[in-house]
């Protein structure tokens, strides 16, 4: 293998390793708005309950 040969390897490696990063960075980001979501649910259904809960005690 010369330079050349081995500069190509390196770049391309380089490349390789900097898409996968990317694609990585956006499941996470993916993921974290996922989490969010569904936080925000379970704290929508708590909500829910506690009213319900309330309006029960009430009656």
């Amino acid at each position: 293998m010369n330079i050349d040969e081995f500069e190509n390897q390196y770049r391309d490696a380089i490349a390789e390793t900097l898409n996968e990063l990317q694609s990585a960075m956006l499941m996470l980001t993916q993921v974290q708005l996922k989490i969010s979501q569904i936080g925000n649910s379970v704290q929508n259904l708590s909500q829910n309950f506690e009213e319900f809960i309330a309006r029960q005690k009430n009656e």
